[in-house]
């Protein structure tokens, strides 16, 4: 049972080997704390990341290659199903013309499911583990995810109307608007940070009841006689929680993570039918004031 038990609780999760990879080593205290936290690399994270993306690729060749124009098979009526809901997701949600979001927030949706899978396996650790459970990993991910937001919203509204959605709500008087611009630029700003700790935090919070328990069974392994037995059942329980913390919290964030790229894309367009309506509100057209949920009249 041992070697079994030092395979599910060997290291302490949340601590990862950094490699500084600039500097000549001869700087005062405050320049090394720099150097290493800006050119330094943790190389099971990356070893971790490098492998779940090969096997993203793998299995997305591999389903591409399987596909038929018949009949499909179980595996392709899934995917096909995932992918028309992340096809209607983007259309309600976004808009029809925004295409390009649903690979998007489709891949990053299957990269994190797979990331997070892939602790199930009988991998050396802790040089392969959830790369999501580094928060390096889900902020440049969010971070990835923001800076695509923020360009798409100002294709779409163009710098003014961008400028303009730090203004909201829109329908107050434009004093009161004002007093809301910093409570506007915290929530976006909010938006990367909260998407990264909340990835990193459920998968942190799992690999950590693993290493806790692995402790737990490995003390009663070395208690006495009358208390041995209890190991097993700590075991059990183990396995049970570690198939839990994997399959359903990792596929449950992952599925998260996906739907909050897929709504900030949503709100990136935030004040374009007020715009619409503001810039056609001289217009003896009846019909295009309708078109854009205004009265009849």
């Amino acid at each position: 049972m041992t070697p079994l038990i030092g395979f599910l609780a060997e290291a302490a999760p949340g601590t990862h080997q950094t490699v500084a990879v600039c500097g000549n080593g001869r700087e005062s205290l405050n320049l090394i704390a720099l150097r290493f936290y800006y050119c330094a690399i943790t190389p099971d994270t990356l070893i971790s990341s490098a492998l779940a993306i090969a096997v993203t690729l793998c299995l997305g060749f591999l389903i591409v290659r399987s596909l038929n124009s018949g009949v499909p098979g179980k595996l392709q009526y899934i995917l096909e199903f995932l992918l028309h809901y992340v096809r209607g997701l983007v259309s309600e949600t976004v808009a029809d013309d925004a295409a390009f979001v649903i690979p998007l927030a489709a891949t990053v949706g299957f990269y994190i499911l797979v990331a997070n899978w892939l602790e199930f396996f009988p991998l050396p650790a802790p040089l392969i583990h959830p790369a999501t459970a580094d928060l390096n990993q889900t902020l440049a991910m969010s971070i990835f995810v923001f800076l695509a937001v923020q360009g798409y919203s100002i294709k779409v509204l163009g710098p003014g109307g961008y400028l303009r959605r730090f203004t909201r709500p829109f329908e107050m008087h434009v004093v009161v608007r004002i007093l809301f611009v910093p409570l506007n630029i915290v929530e976006e700003v909010a938006k990367p940070i909260t998407l990264a700790l909340r990835l990193f935090g459920n998968l942190f919070a799992g690999l950590l009841m693993v290493y806790l328990l692995g402790l737990l069974i490995s003390y009663l392994a070395s208690a006495p006689l009358l208390i041995k037995p209890l190991s097993l059942v700590g075991l059990g329980f183990l396995i049970v929680w570690k198939t839990f913390a994997v399959v359903f919290v990792g596929t449950i964030q992952a599925f998260i993570f996906m739907l909050l790229t897929v709504i900030y894309f949503g709100m990136a367009r935030e004040g374009l039918e007020e715009s619409h309506i503001r810039h056609s509100s001289g217009s003896t057209n009846p019909s295009v004031h309708n078109q854009l949920g205004g009265d009849p009249e």
